[in-house]
């Protein structure tokens, strides 16, 4: 079926792993904060702790997922990670009140190193220099699956009510973990394996992360960045049902917000299949960074003045738009700073800065939002400008990359 050697069946399943669990994933997205607030009377301070909890596991589970999957391999971790998806979306479905809920999203986030692990098997099978292209078909993939998740969840929702996108998403999760089972093999030799699990140190010390300079200045920027997607999760659906639809009937708002984000994913899919390539063998990652730092400022200044739905899904698809040029490429960077041998766990550690980053901004976008529904914004746009100078430095640093294996061939 694939006879174009350029063409690995392994990533089109991979892809598609992804697709189906960003669909069940966004489904439940725009209908979590407002089925809280509606069935439980749940604050909005309170509301966003609920996304809060869930990167809290992620982050205290990401590193040992990451090196787990190191050492005993890509495919049993993606799979288990998957069964604790699965389960999740099912007591978000039958919830009877807040324990229920935040129970859920913390069995989801321990066992939520299934996009990691994924990312991991995508560099494993694919050269150094196409990674950003590969972890960019990842992000077209989150993107397909944002246009059709939050759409689709917002339909179901006004139709069948709140519950049914969480029942529907644990349906797509289960079927994640018949596609890992049916169609990956694993890309870890024993002897790699073996390797890892022999180490005296089974991943970065504290100490190598403050002495690699450009890994540190990534994570940062990294926690920057996420910090800024944490108060847009936290607050979009509460901002959009008091702001954007507040004069609109509860159905219409669930499909009102599905739509804005399925926006996100307009902009994804846009990127990764018009711009990405174009861009990165024109400008090269680093410059990527500084673009896709830029496009996010512009998106959430709209969303800081917007007052009517078109001028927030303006603001909703530029930020797809930064993002998936500037989070590939600094996932690709991030895995140039360590030798091969800890791809794995340099990318664990990618993704706790990233849910460090996302625990304290939720729990922190409710609060803002509580005071005023748009500081959330504000604070994000502030971000992104502080961001454009060391992209700069980082821009630079990977300039140096490209440039030194090229004069060791001359």
């Amino acid at each position: 079926m694939f006879k174009n050697r350029n063409f690995d069946p392994r990533l089109v399943t991979i892809l598609l792993i992804v697709l189906v669990q960003m669909v069940g994933a966004s489904m439940a997205l725009p209908i979590l904060p407002l089925f809280a607030r509606r069935e439980f009377s749940m604050e909005p301070q309170t509301i966003t702790l609920l996304i809060s909890v869930f990167f809290a596991a992620q982050f205290a589970a990401g590193p040992f997922i990451g090196r787990a999957s190191d050492r005993y391999g890509r495919l049993p971790v993606l799979i288990i990670s998957q069964v604790g998806t699965v389960i999740s979306f099912v007591m978000l479905a039958l919830a009877q009140g807040p324990a229920m809920l935040f129970a859920s999203r913390i069995l989801d986030g321990i066992t939520g190193g299934n996009i990691v692990v994924a990312q991991a098997y995508v560099t494993d099978i694919t050269p150094r220099n196409q990674r950003t292209q590969s972890l960019g078909l990842i992000f077209a993939a989150f993107g397909v699956g944002f246009i059709i998740g939050p759409a689709l969840g917002g339909v179901l929702a006004a139709m069948f009510g709140e519950r049914i996108p969480f029942l529907l998403a644990s349906i797509a999760a289960a079927l994640t973990v018949w596609l890992t089972w049916r169609n990956l093999d694993e890309t870890l030799t024993p002897e790699k394996r073996a390797a890892s699990q022999q180490t005296n140190r089974p991943g970065l010390s504290p100490m190598q992360v403050m002495g690699n300079s450009p890994l540190l200045l990534i994570l940062l920027m990294t926690f920057a960045t996420q910090f800024s997607l944490g108060l847009l999760q936290a607050s979009f659906a509460l901002y959009g049902e008091e702001v954007l639809f507040a004069d609109y009937s509860e159905p219409v708002t669930n499909l009102g917000i599905g739509l804005l984000l399925a926006m996100v994913g307009v902009g994804q899919v846009f990127t990764q299949i018009v711009l990405l390539r174009r861009m990165l063998e024109r400008f090269g990652e680093g410059w990527l960074v500084i673009i896709g730092t830029g496009l996010r400022a512009i998106a959430f200044f709209a969303l800081a003045v917007a007052v009517l739905p078109w001028v927030a899904g303006v603001g909703t698809f530029f930020f797809a738009v930064g993002s998936g040029l500037m989070v590939p490429a600094l996932q690709s960077l991030v895995t140039n700073t360590v030798g091969d041998n800890l791809r794995g766990g340099v990318l664990g550690l990618f993704q706790s800065a990233a849910s460090l980053s996302i625990i304290f901004s939720t729990a922190m976008g409710g609060t803002l939002f509580a005071i005023e529904p748009v500081f959330p914004f504000v604070l994000a746009l502030a971000l992104m400008l502080i961001l454009l100078a060391p992209s700069v430095y980082l821009m630079r640093w990977s300039n140096q990359q490209v440039e030194q294996p090229a004069a060791a061939q001359d």
